[in-house]
């Protein structure tokens, strides 16, 4: 379930938002010569003084404890003398004062488990697909997570013409059982930027649900047909054959545990204010071009507009016209919020057209305890209102994090894609949009912010661009003339306080005294998704301790590989997952071309004594 307010023993203070009540996360891998490695979560509710103790059964006979004392400064455990070929589970019970609190869900290796660096998950693709982007949420309130998984057949970009195949939701249980499928049908294309899903718990019931936009004849997890069956907005025309620019769209919800559908709303905006069908002057007038390439651009994500409770936002547009819409999921009913439109002719909303990326973030950027989003190079304020535009343009890749420690508040990472753009790489200030630094290159494509050089304080930036060679700091000076041969995901993997580089189907560690990469870890079995995105099927602190685990699908696409770093680390930390920001960055991971997590503070090599973020003091209060 979602907590909201509670006061939990050893606790002074536990946030006012919801946050999901999850269970330890325990995960255990067989290693060579006999060696079993487990890993934990620490949770946001456990007093400062929690300790573990861990224990291990071996087939039927009673449990044994393998801690002399209580592990009080890690998550993790080595039992270097598993018994091998027997069945063995594993559980760990808290320790506080003393006394020895609720044993965790067991992780129970089979005795015919082999030793490998990943957990198994098995899936039944069908014929013709592939796994493509995932997200997690606890779709049944049993405080583990599951996955809800996008699987993709023959897709198209919204600037080609041609038939595609109908997008596939799919749920399943981290072991591979398949809890229900959703087939979104055939008025709804397969390509990036098409259909973006959230996983999350709106309603704070203690279960996920899923939201996505649907058309008429979508099947949902128990079978039934949403709206017309029989309809096929499919053009059949040259220029736009396969695009579906006419009949109705709708916002969905669907129940977590079955996929059934709970409720559905028009979904906003319409393609024209006036019509579902617009005719290709109207749809021109409205979005810049006649043939659906600018108006089916579409984003999603999950933002805590109150402070409180979660909200989604379904978005439409940002290479022109650009329109968010905030949905509140309350007791069964679906209501709308607010819309921000760049196009409504309302006071200043015109600067923030042509200002969307192929992602966004979301976050508390101007301290009121209450989530802004950050949309491309501008910032939508937690009312609907515009908070600030840049004026700086579209680009494809964004982080928004604490990424200079020094400065106050939370900062912004941006390219921006534009012939000799006086500020193709870019940081500016999360709350004003006041650029901070920036670097004058054209036609940006690629940019990552991570602290991967423990020689400078924040976190160093770099991109793909002409005149970008090289390496930056937080404040924008060259640090190094070489840089990472990726530009892509990140990963906290190893245990120390550096990110790691993540890209296609390897994990590698950035050295900065010769600007060099070594090779952590690669599996020429599995494959990465999106093209040259090269991006996993989720990146996120999915089980065991604070660090990331990696989901990638294998080449056959007959199942995931869930990777779980086995890495002793020093280092304690509550589970990311309870930081509001980079939970809410783990449900917009999906949408249009993936960017790698983001927490709401600053962690690197000079982090601080841990402060929540939900413990931040205010400086604004309305």
């Amino acid at each position: 379930m979602l907590c909201a307010g509670a006061v939990f023993p050893g606790n002074a203070a536990a946030p006012h938002w919801q946050f999901e009540k999850l269970d330890r996360g325990l995960a255990a891998l067989r290693q060579d010569s006999g060696r079993v490695f487990l890993s934990w979560r620490l949770l946001i509710t456990d007093p400062a003084e929690t300790a573990f103790h861990v224990y291990r059964q071996t087939g039927k006979a009673p449990a044994k404890r393998l801690t002399a004392e209580p592990l009080r400064d890690r998550t993790w455990f080595l039992d270097a003398h598993a018994p091998p070929d027997a069945r063995l589970a594993y559980f760990v019970r808290p320790v506080v004062a003393g006394r020895e609190g609720r044993a965790s869900r067991p992780f129970v290796l089979g005795a015919d488990s082999a030793p490998r660096p990943y957990l198994r998950i098995p899936l039944q693709t069908p014929e013709g697909y592939a796994p493509n982007d995932g997200s997690v949420g606890d779709l049944d309130g049993d405080g583990a997570y599951e996955l809800v998984l996008h699987q993709a057949g023959r897709g198209r970009d919204n600037s080609q013409a041609g038939l595609t195949d109908p997008p596939i939701l799919q749920a399943y249980e981290l072991d591979g059982a398949l809890l229900w499928t959703i087939r979104l049908g055939r008025n709804i294309r397969e390509g990036a930027h098409y259909a973006p899903f959230i996983v999350y718990d709106l309603d704070g019931d203690g279960r996920a649900e899923v939201a996505c936009r649907t058309a008429d004849g979508a099947r949902d997890g128990v079978g039934r047909v949403l709206g017309d069956p029989k309809a096929d907005w499919r053009s059949r025309s040259g220029r736009t054959l396969g695009k579906i620019l006419r009949g109705p769209e709708y916002l969905t919800i669907f129940d977590g545990r079955t996929g059934a559908a709970l409720a559905a709303a028009r979904y906003l905006p319409r393609r024209h204010p006036d019509t579902d069908d617009p005719t290709p002057e109207q749809m021109k007038a409205v979005w810049g071009d006649d043939y659906g390439n600018r108006m089916d651009r579409f984003l999603a994500c999950v933002a805590y507009l109150d402070g409180r409770r979660p909200s989604l936002v379904m978005c439409r547009g940002y290479y022109t016209r650009a329109v968010l819409v905030a949905w509140n999921w309350r007791d069964g009913r679906l209501t709308h919020l607010w819309t921000f439109d760049s196009d409504d002719g309302a006071p200043g909303n015109r600067a923030y057209r042509g200002q969307g990326n192929h992602n966004l973030s979301v976050g508390d950027v101007d301290s009121d305890g209450r989530d802004e989003i950050i949309y491309g190079a501008c910032a939508i304020d937690d009312d609907g209102r515009g908070l600030y535009s840049t004026g700086l343009g579209h680009g494809d890749a964004l982080h928004l994090s604490d990424i200079d420690p020094d400065h106050p508040g939370l900062e912004v990472f941006d390219i921006h894609e534009r012939p000799s753009h006086p500020h193709g790489m870019e940081l500016h200030e999360a709350a004003t949009g006041k650029i901070l630094w920036s670097r004058p290159s054209p036609d940006v494509g690629r940019g990552a912010a991570m602290d991967i050089d423990p020689r400078h304080p924040g976190y160093e930036c770099w991109a793909a661009g002409r005149g970008l060679e090289g390496l930056f700091n937080c404040r924008g000076k060259q640090i190094s003339r070489r840089k990472p041969r990726s530009c892509n995901f990140g990963v906290w993997w190893d245990g120390d306080r550096l990110r790691e580089l993540l890209d296609r189907n390897r994990i590698s560690k950035w050295h900065w005294e010769d600007g060099a990469e070594e090779t952590l870890l690669e599996d020429p079995d599995c494959v990465s998704n999106n093209g040259s995105k090269a991006t996993p099927v989720l990146c996120a602190d999915i089980l065991g301790d604070w660090r990331e685990e990696v989901l990638w699908r294998a080449r056959d696409n007959r199942e995931l590989r869930l990777y779980v770093s086995a890495i002793p680390t020093p280092r304690r930390r509550v589970t990311l997952m309870h930081d509001r920001q980079y939970r809410l960055s783990v449900a917009w991971q999906n949408v249009g071309y993936n960017q790698p997590t983001q927490p709401g503070f600053y962690l690197g090599v000079r982090t601080r004594p841990a402060r929540p973020t939900w413990l931040q003091p205010n400086t604004r209060r309305r």
